[in-house]
């Protein structure tokens, strides 16, 4: 940290020091995410993928049963429970006691995945929203916990997004619910601007542009940007094309203050990570101030 000091999060009981960021690697178990070749449509896929991105680097597993991409199509949270309860089942088994976050806006999804597989932290993409009851789950639980921002829903969030300055007004809405989660105990908390959650392009690269301002609320910061259509739609490329764009806002993001950065290509994150890391040791100022 700037300061001087070292941010922790709590994992499972654990202390994990944040003084070299984290790499998130996401394991999708849905048969719609925005990247096709993220699905995971098999056990051995599964498998295959929690094995990788341990092997390449990864510091925690992110599982998701309910895809994000706008306009996605709703699932029931039994559903989603059943995929989720099937996969953490697989990793278990076939992985080991490796750390896993859970990708669901569900406070009772994330209770189960929790109290049944041990997973160390809730990634909800509505930051409480779509479920009252999150936060109190949440503190109930002890468990880490991913507050991030979005505007409206995974069906309706990329409808006209607007707002009378992003940054500014992102940073109330996640100061806002990280106060209601203060005032129930929840101490480990991250905070996630939300890119593509509800915001225009341009939004999206002015979050980054300012992405250190966001330090301001306490917090490590996780920044999750991989492949997604704001690489894709500014470049002219497709999804398949973006790795090099992902590896480049990953890296911004880093020097503007980033704690874990949640991707799909994990090695390159990893060594994204590392190279930083050296840098930093080396003296290298945090953040790339915007002006």
């Amino acid at each position: 940290m700037d300061n001087g000091t070292t941010a922790y999060i709590n994992l499972g009981g654990r202390l994990h020091s944040l003084d070299r960021p984290m790499v998130m690697g996401i394991l999708n178990v849905t048969p719609d995410s925005f990247w096709e070749e993220s699905r995971m449509k098999s056990d051995d896929d599964i498998v295959a993928r929690a094995r990788q991105i341990i092997d390449e680097g990864g510091d925690i597993i992110d599982l998701g049963a309910y895809s994000s991409r706008p306009g996605a199509d709703d699932v029931s949270s039994d559903e989603e429970w059943r995929r989720l309860d099937h996969a953490l089942r697989l990793i278990r088994r076939e992985v080991g006691d490796v750390d896993c976050s859970v990708d669901t806006f569900r406070a009772s999804v994330a209770e189960r995945c929790v109290n049944e597989h041990g997973v160390v932290m809730v990634n909800d993409i509505s930051g409480g929203k779509m479920d009252p009851q999150m936060f109190d789950t949440v503190a109930r639980l002890h468990t880490a916990y991913v507050l991030t921002h979005i505007q409206g829903t995974p069906q309706t969030m990329q409808d006209n997004p607007a707002y009378d300055d992003v940054v500014r007004d992102v940073m109330l809405d996640l100061a806002k619910g990280l106060a209601g989660l203060n005032a129930r105990g929840v101490c480990d908390v991250i905070i996630d601007p939300g890119f593509g959650f509800g915001k225009t392009l341009d939004d999206n690269y002015r979050l980054m542009a300012h992405l250190e301002e966001f330090k301001t609320l306490g917090c490590p910061i996780l920044v999750g940007v991989s492949r997604k259509s704001m690489i894709s739609k500014m470049l002219g490329i497709t999804t398949g094309q973006a790795l090099n764009g992902t590896v480049v806002l990953d890296t911004i993001a880093l020097a503007k203050g980033a704690d874990i950065v949640r991707v799909h290509d994990v090695r390159q994150a990893a060594e994204t990570v590392a190279i930083y890391h050296k840098l930093r040791q080396m003296g290298m100022g945090c953040c790339w101030t915007s002006e």
